[in-house]
Parts: C-alpha cells; structure tokens; sequence
C-alpha cells in the first residue's frame, strides 16, 4: 500500500517544507507538486478554486476541492485550464515543467508527492479521504518569526476568520486574538499564527498517530540521519544519490542566510541557519514570541532551546 500511497508535506508556510518536499522527491518513483492549495496555483495543475490561504476542508465542504484532487492524484494535466491563464513567459516555462512532471508520474506509476503547506489544518481529510501519508514540519516559533519579519510577510487572519467551519472546529477560541492584532505587526502575527497551527497539529496527532512530525532544526544538526529515517517511514528509497543530494543541499559551503530574491531555494547551510533568528530579533521580540506561544511551544521545545 505504502509504494502507490500519496505523500503530504505540509506545515506552516517557512518551516522547511520546500527542503523536505525537495529531498523525498530525490527517490525518482515520486513526483513533486507543489502547492494545489496556493491561492495562486496554476489551473493546469490543480482545477479548483482556492479562495483562502490555509483552505480548510472536511466533509462539510470536500465537494468543492475532493475531484479536482483525484485529477491531480491520477496526473491529469488540464493542459486548456492552463492555457488560458498564461500572463507571462515565466508562465509559459510553469506550464513545461508541470506538464513533464504529470506525463512522466503518469507514464511511470509514480507516488503524487504534494508539497503544501497550506493544507496543514485540513491533514486528517488528507489522510482519511485522499490516504496520504503525512509528514508535517515544524520549525521553532522564533525562527518561523524571524523568517517573516527578514522577508516582511505580513499575515491577514481575514483568510481564517472568513472560514466558518475553520473557525467552528479549531480556531473560535483564537477569534479575539486575531481581530486584535494590527497590520503591521509581523512578530505578533506569527506567533499567533504558529500557536494555532501546531495546536491543531498536535491534537491531531492523537487520533492519528501515524503523522510524522520532523522538526526543522533536528533536520538541520544531522540531516542525513534525519531524512533516512523519514525515507524508510514512507517507503522510499533512500540510496547514494539521495545522500548526495541531502550533503549538497545542506553543506556549509552553502549560503549561511538565502537572498531575498531565491527565498524557495533549498541550498542553506543548515547547521548555520538554525540561530539567525536569535540575531534577528531583539531581546524584547523573543520574550513575546515565548510568552504568546508557550502553551504551544513547549509541546515541541525544550526550555534549554530558547
């Protein structure tokens, strides 16, 4: 069951899920896509209409999203949808790529290998509808911060509280917090946001405890150590070339910090990039992260990796 199971590599939006979706896609019987549930994916790729970032589905609403992903899971490429939405020639070379990718997963049998962060609160209808293995990142509440603050990505909690049946099932209890918190506060935003996101996570947890958990910065210390055991978690196939790929992603010949303008990039010394955030942020900006997260946190972290 494992070879033929969908996997899902999702959690919050800079906790890493590029690098891991990247590096279980080095096994050549997967097929990466990424990111259906952006609200800015491509037609071709996924059908549907995304209206919310972190698009929350269940039951109540899985007519809307449910067949555009067996499409996606049997590597139909709505080559017309696509089409019709090219604006650019950076478009045009989208569409080549992702055609490729969803002829050859179809010719080849491969395993869908959905790369998204923004399906994190909708992971049990992935496991339970779409029998997806889950892997879901997390990174620490300071550095998932200070990753937001470096690129100045502002959160708008409209996206969570205009979701009724998100709100209904996690998040009610949060509702104050979120209709508080001004624009311009990147730092606050994210610490809310991060607390809600692996609360949900590790509730979850407990009715599915298959859910693999890997943190960001275990991945970082030892990484070959770290996605070998991932690899054998899922089924995969973890061989010379995987561990070539794994040290040239994360060598410290790699950029200590990633530009601004390659902020997808998966080449990082990983090691050296686990406590930038202590350098970003101030002294002040820690201890409010803490304190708005620690019912969260401590679930994850230690006092020590504060």
């Amino acid at each position: 069951m494992t070879m033929n199971q969908p996997i899902l590599v999702t959690g919050a939006h800079r906790s890493g899920t590029t690098w891991v979706g990247k590096i279980l896609a080095a096994d050549h019987n997967t097929a990466y896509i990424s990111e259906p549930l952006n609200v800015l994916h491509r037609r071709g790729v996924y059908r549907a209409n995304v209206k919310h970032w972190y698009q929350y589905i269940t039951s109540d609403n899985e007519a809307d999203y449910f067949p555009a992903f067996q499409q996606l899971l049997s590597f139909r490429y709505h080559l017309f949808w696509e089409l019709s939405s090219l604006r650019s020639q950076k478009d045009f070379l989208r569409m080549g790529r992702d055609l490729s990718i969803f002829m050859k997963g179809r010719l080849l049998g491969q395993r869908a290998l959905l790369k998204d962060p923004f399906a994190v609160f909708s992971t049990p209808w992935f496991a339970q509808r779409l029998n997806c293995k889950v892997v879901i990142t997390i990174r620490h509440p300071g550095g998932f911060a200070s990753s937001l603050k470096r690129l100045n990505w502002n959160f708008d909690f409209r996206d969570l509280l205009n979701q009724p049946i998100l709100m209904r099932d996690h998040l009610e209890s949060d509702r104050a917090d979120m209709e508080a918190i001004p624009a311009g506060d990147i730092v606050g935003q994210s610490a809310l946001l991060w607390r809600m996101i692996y609360r949900s996570v590790h509730s979850n947890l407990g009715q599915f405890p298959d859910f693999k958990v890997v943190r960001h910065e275990d991945l970082s210390l030892d990484p070959v150590a770290g996605y070998k055991s991932l690899y054998k978690s899922l089924g995969l196939t973890f061989d010379e070339k995987i561990r070539n790929t794994i040290l040239n992603s994360s060598s410290s010949e790699n950029p200590v910090e990633l530009s601004k303008k390659k902020v997808h990039s998966v080449k990082l010394d990983s090691r050296a990039n686990m406590n930038n955030w202590k350098k970003r942020l101030t002294p002040e900006e820690v201890i409010r992260i803490r304190k708005l997260t620690e019912d969260v946190s401590h679930l994850f972290y230690t006092e020590n990796e504060w």
